[in-house]
């Protein structure tokens, strides 16, 4: 009978918990959500991503083959294929200059945002002052103020300054609307790089900037190149202010000078076309090579921190 009691008692005693077995409702959610992305067909997802590629693509496939055409071709296809439009723009309409121009603009914008970029966000990230808040607010804010609203006051500034029809006017310029996301961008980045790495070095006898340029610097090389880069495409496909500070020919950039093939009783297609691929072909270079490290930027930059 003793037996039968202990029995009894062991049947009523509750076991051990099992709390540490069952997964958090969050993680069965995911799993879940998981297990239903696996069950769903294929081709429901790969239709609708190539629909999209498709349209994606046929505005540059069509302004491709306008440029490689021949004048008076109505073929669908690239073939034969000629060189002539490019040449025309090339030599006739001034696009090497106008390339020039755009890639001085574009590289000087791109190293005087991220310089300045550099120290801002290196202040936001690393001091506190009574008025940050405020700033970070009004960096924000910045974004939504449309750069055609600045023009009168900006040109009226330039031209107090007598850089009118000069190249430096539209790099200061983009160089302005660049800075509040670059800025923002650059201090979220510098927020996870830990202060005691800087501080060790400090200890070795660095200072501050000897220290931000050997321990800091090499860390932020995803946020630099993305911040760069935005710029400078930025600055190199922008046409408001080119064509508002800019009047002469010898200084004008390629989005001015692709304005000036469309006529007003007449468009030349394939020149317009071709000056397209000119200067689509920088910026799909640019993208090409750092879209790996552009994505880490701004993700880093804006999500972390």
């Amino acid at each position: 009978m003793t037996a039968a009691l202990v029995e009894k008692n062991d049947a009523r005693t509750p076991g051990p918990s099992r709390g540490n077995d069952v997964p958090p409702p969050s993680s069965h959610r995911r799993a879940k959500r998981e297990r239903a992305f696996d069950d769903v067909p294929r081709w429901q997802i790969y239709v609708p991503l190539g629909i999209y590629l498709l349209f994606t693509l046929i505005p540059f496939y069509w302004m491709f083959l306008f440029a490689v055409r021949p004048a008076g071709s109505t073929s669908l296809v690239p073939w034969p294929m000629t060189g002539d439009h490019f040449s025309k723009v090339w030599n006739e309409r001034s696009f090497a200059l106008f390339f020039q121009n755009s890639m001085i603009v574009g590289v000087a914008t791109l190293i005087a945002t991220t310089l300045v970029a550099l120290a801002g966000g290196y202040a936001l990230a690393r001091f506190d002052f009574k008025i940050k808040g405020a700033f970070m607010l009004a960096l924000l804010c910045s974004q939504f103020i449309p750069g055609a609203l600045m023009l009168v006051p900006l040109f009226e500034i330039f031209k107090n300054l007598q850089m009118i029809n000069s190249l430096g006017s539209v790099v200061i310029a983009e160089t302005v609307f660049q800075l509040p996301l670059s800025i923002i961008l650059i201090s979220g980045f510098i927020k996870n790089v830990p202060v005691s790495l800087e501080e060790a070095a400090w200890v070795d006898g660095c200072s501050r900037f000897k220290a931000f340029c050997a321990v800091v610097l090499p860390l932020l090389r995803p946020g630099l190149i993305a911040v760069g880069s935005f710029a400078f495409v930025h600055s190199w496909n922008h046409f408001l202010f080119a064509l508002m500070f800019l009047s002469e020919q010898d200084k004008q950039t390629i989005p001015v000078g692709l304005n000036t093939l469309i006529g007003a009783d007449s468009v030349d297609l394939g020149a317009l076309a071709a000056g397209g691929v000119i200067a689509a072909v920088p910026v799909v270079i640019v993208f090409a090579f750092i879209q790996k490290w552009l994505i880490t930027g701004f993700s880093a930059g804006a999500v972390k921190g």
